[in-house]
Parts: C-alpha cells; sequence; structure tokens
C-alpha cells in the first residue's frame, strides 16, 4: 500500500512537472497576429501621427494668427491717425466747397472720427491714474492674495472684450444708421459715453494685469511668478478632459492666440517700466530675459499640450487647424472687397475677441510716461519711429494678404467672397421659415375654428364625408385616426420632432463662429 501511494506521488510530481513545463515553453514561444485587428492598430498611429503633427499645424495658425492681431494693433498708432486727419479735413472742405447734396462724412470715415475722439477723451483720462502709486499699492498684498487678483482679472477681461465690442459696433451703427429708418435707439451721445468709459475701464483692468505682472519680476523669490505660470497648467486640467467640437476648438484656438499676443504686450509694457527704473541700462535687460523667456515658453507648452490631447481624446484630425486659418484669412480678403461690411480691425476683434483700443491705450500711456521727449533731435527720432512703424504696418499687410488669398484658394472659398454675410444670410432663411411657419399654423388654426363653428351651429355631431371636405396633411390631425393610420401618425410626429430638434440646433459653419458664440453648451 505505502509503495502504491508512493508510484501514485511520482507520478503525480512527473505530470505536474510536465505541465509547468509545457506552460512555460507556451509563454515563450507563443505569438499572435496584429493584423487580424488592422483597422485598430491603424487608428492608433494615426493618432500618435496626429499628436505629432499637432505642434507645427498649431504653430503655423499661432502665427498667422499673431500677425492678424500685429495688423491690427498697428493699424490704432499709424493708418488711424491719417484716417482721423482726412475725415476732420473732409469735414471742413466739404462746407466750403458748396457740395451740399453730398454727404459730409463717409460711414467708414464717421467710425474713424469716433475712434480718434474715444482714444483722445480716454487719455486724457488715463493721464490722472497714478502707475506708481498702484504698484506700491499691489506690491503690498500678500502672494495668495495676487494670485487671486490676477485669475479674477482674467476672468474679468473676457467678459469686458465680449461686451465692449458690442458697445462699440452700436456706436458705430447708431452713428452710421440712416436716417430715413425709424430711430430705435437711445442717441449717439448715450453710446458715445458708454464706449469712452469702456475703453477706460477695460485699459485700466489691462493696466492692474501689467502691474501685477510686474510686481511678480521684481519679486525676490520669483514666488509669485511661479504661481502665476502655474495657472497656465491648471487650464490642461480643465480643458483637456472635456468633450469638444471643431467649433469649440475653433473658439479656444482663437482665445489662445489673442491671449498669447496680450501676453506679448503686456511682457513689453513690464520691460518699458523696469528698464526706466534702471535709466536705460542695456544690462538690466539681459536681467529679464530669463523671466520673459519662461513665460513665454511656458504659454507654448500648455497650447501644445492642450490642443495635442483635446484633439486625441475628441478624434480631431490635425488639418482643422487649416480651416481655422482659411477662416481667418477670409475674414482679411472680405474685408478688402468693394461690398465690405465691417473693417478689418473689427473683424479681428469679433472673432478673437481681441479688442485693440484699450491695449493700444495703455501702452500709449505708459511710453509717454517712460520716454521723456526733449529737443528736435527727439522729435526727429520720434518721426523716424512712426514712418517706420507705417513702413511695418504696410508690409505686414502686403504680406498677410498674400498669404490670406493663398489660403482662401487652398480652401476654395472664393465663390463665398461675393455672397452676403453669413449672418444676413441666416437671418434672412430664418424669416422665410418663420414666415413659412405662421401661414401654416394660421391655415391649421382656421380649419379648426371653421370646423367648431360649424359644429356648434347645428348642434348636433355630424360625421363629415370624404367627398364633402377633402383632406390634407393637417386634416389628419382633426378626425379621430384609425388604427391602421396610428403608425404613419406616430411617424409623423417623430418625423416632426427630428424637424424641429435640428431647427433648434443648427450646425454654424466656421465663418459664423466669433469667440463669444455658445456653441453647444459651452464658451472656450
Amino acid at each position: 500500500m505505502i509503495i502504491l501511494m508512493g508510484n501514485n506521488t511520482w507520478f503525480g510530481s512527473r505530470v505536474n512537472m510536465s505541465c509547468f513545463t509545457l506552460f512555460i515553453t507556451a509563454e515563450l514561444t507563443r505569438g499572435y497576429f496584429l493584423e487580424h485587428n488592422e483597422a485598430k492598430y491603424t487608428e492608433r498611429r494615426e493618432r500618435v501621427y496626429t499628436c505629432l503633427r499637432i505642434p507645427k499645424e498649431l504653430e503655423k495658425l499661432m502665427t498667422f494668427g499673431f500677425f492678424l492681431c500685429l495688423d491690427a494693433f498697428l493699424y490704432v498708432f499709424t493708418l488711424l491717425p491719417l484716417r482721423v486727419l482726412l475725415a476732420l479735413l473732409r469735414l471742413l472742405t466739404v462746407p466750403c466747397c458748396g457740395l451740399s447734396g453730398s454727404r459730409l462724412l463717409q460711414p467708414a470715415q464717421v467710425c474713424d472720427v469716433l475712434k480718434g475722439f474715444i482714444m483722445v477723451l480716454c487719455y486724457s483720462m488715463m493721464s490722472y491714474v497714478d502707475y506708481s502709486m498702484m504698484y506700491h499699492l499691489i506690491r503690498g498684498q500678500s502672494v495668495i492674495k495676487l494670485y487671486i487678483i490676477y485669475n479674477m482679472l482674467e476672468v474679468a477681461d473676457r467678459l469686458f472684450s465680449s461686451f465692449g465690442q458690442d458697445i462699440l459696433d452700436a456706436l458705430y451703427w447708431t452713428a452710421t444708421e440712416p436716417k430715413e429708418k425709424k430711430r430705435a435707439h437711445i442717441g449717439v451721445i448715450p453710446h458715445f459715453l458708454m464706449a469712452v468709459l469702456y475703453v477706460f475701464l477695460h485699459a485700466i483692468l489691462i493696466m492692474v494685469q501689467a502691474t501685477t505682472l510686474n510686481v511678480a519680476f521684481n519679486s525676490h523669490n520669483k514666488s509669485l511668478l511661479t504661481i502665476m505660470m502655474s495657472n497656465n497648467f491648471v487650464e490642461i486640467k480643465g480643458s483637456v478632459f472635456k468633450k469638444f467640437e471643431k467649433n469649440n476648438l475653433f473658439q479656444m484656438s482663437n482665445s489662445d492666440i489673442k491671449e498669447r499676443f496680450t501676453n506679448y504686450i503686456l511682457l513689453l509694457i513690464v520691460c518699458l517700466r523696469n528698464m526706466e527704473q534702471f535709466s536705460w541700462n542695456p544690462d538690466h535687460l539681459w536681467v529679464l530675459f530669463p523671466d520673459v523667456v519662461m513665460v513665454i515658453a511656458s504659454e507654448v507648452a500648455v497650447d501644445v499640450v492642450k490642443h495635442a490631447f483635446i484633439t486625441k481624446f475628441n478624434d480631431i484630425s490635425a488639418d482643422v487647424y487649416g480651416e481655422y486659418r482659411a477662416s481667418l484669412a477670409f475674414d482679411l480678403v472680405s474685408s478688402r472687397q468693394k461690398n465690405a461690411y465691417t473693417d478689418y480691425s473689427d473683424s479681428v476683434s469679433r472673432r478673437m475677441g481681441f479688442i485693440p483700443l484699450p491695449l493700444a491705450l495703455l501702452l500709449i500711456r505708459v511710453v509717454t510716461s517712460s520716454v521723456k521727449i526733449q529737443g528736435s533731435l527727439s522729435f526727429m527720432c520720434v518721426l523716424l519711429f512712426y514712418l517706420g512703424m507705417i513702413t511695418l504696418k504696410v508690409l505686414n499687410s502686403i504680406v498677410l494678404l498674400g498669404t490670406s488669398c493663398g489660403f482662401v484658394k487652398e480652401a476654395n472659398m472664393e465663390e463665398k467672397l461675393f455672397d452676403p454675410p453669413p449672418s444676413v444670410a441666416s437671418s434672412r432663411a430664418n424669416s422665410r421659415a418663420h414666415r413659412t411657419k405662421h401661414v401654416h399654423v394660421s391655415a391649421h388654426q382656421g380649419k379648426t375654428q371653421l370646423l367648431s363653428l360649424s359644429l356648434s351651429k347645428l348642434g348636433k355631431l355630424y360625421v363629415i364625408s370624404t367627398p364633402t371636405l377633402p383632406k390634407s396633411d393637417s386634416d389628419t390631425f382633426l378626425t379621430t385616426p384609425d388604427e391602421d393610420n396610428d403608425d404613419k401618425i406616430i411617424n409623423a410626429d417623430t418625423g416632426l420632432e427630428e424637424e424641429g430638434l435640428k431647427h433648434r440646433t443648427p450646425k454654424k459653419d466656421l465663418l459664423e463662429i466669433d469667440r463669444f458664440t455658445i456653441c453647444g453648451n459651452r464658451i472656450d
């Protein structure tokens, strides 16, 4: 019995060893075939390639958008003063020439004069704001309080940009609206005062932002600057893990372009203020250089990572940035047409949320307070600098226009240049749909009232025969349906509900999307 049990134990150990050997051999030699799921792995590889293409495509869009913002920004300093002078010269010469039948000023000239008056009034108001007192007031606050203030200023800047462009557009339309129309506004002067107040308050807000950034640069341990830079990486958490569509991503791209350009101007203001404090010593510029590079590098890194993972998680191709570029180029090309309905700088303001007037006003205020102009040589230097800015503006506009024409041609958007504005076309379509719907509803109500009136007069319920009253689609809902027609009516109801949903949530074209258009359920 003992020998038999020993033999069984030995046999079991041999079987276990054999199974273990087979398992190890199978683990070492087993294979699998990736081609059995070729579509899945091909999709994964394309996602990797898309993520690798995102930095290049994104920076192409950012570079093009940066020069668009630069063109609109330089327009305020270079061509706008000249256009205001020409408009005022026309205003003085037209009455003297006896041209009473013609308009004193064209609509574009009226808008230019209004912009010039807004800049002059706001600059005179800004001269009473003490930058040094604001700097020391902010510097005396704690680090965490300044961090909270800076975040609040970013939110306030977005709200100001959204409402401010509406204020300026309302002023321009009120001042240039045809006089034969019925007056439906409060007047030009109240709109003008609202615009002046908006530009002044927005300029003050940007000044506080620049002052806070200046305090962060001049802090001894750079803790505030580090916290402010870490705020950019918090933006990744708030954006990457949310659902995005193509229109939402277009809004975010416009916001990033505007934010990057504004940060460059704020860094320029910080450098000017610091160089003034150190008597324009060029050695101090190299002290500021590492911090400036850190701010710019963190901004670029955050944008690349954010867009790369948004496109990955939402399965958006990298080619979409070419469409965004073409949409921005279309605005530039269409503003050069004879039938243009807006100025290019205003188009950039609506599309990107970038309003150049407050930022230009702040830069003029900082430059005039930092640079002292004395003597004829200084005036000559200012004149040469102004001529250089005009040259830069003209060259930038020529290059941008040629590049934009190429983008529009590649996207096959030449036909849209001669179409009415998207807002006008959509409003016409909506009005026609509303009129058609109103006619159908009125006809349906008229038939219902006629039937109820005839029944009330007879005092009895009569069965209306088919030859007496011809049936239409709307009459189907007035009579009691048979069982055979239940499915037809349910299908009709379902179709109407789907049509209503389509009517309530139309798909917007990229040309109709500006910075503050609600796409889906969010504004990015």
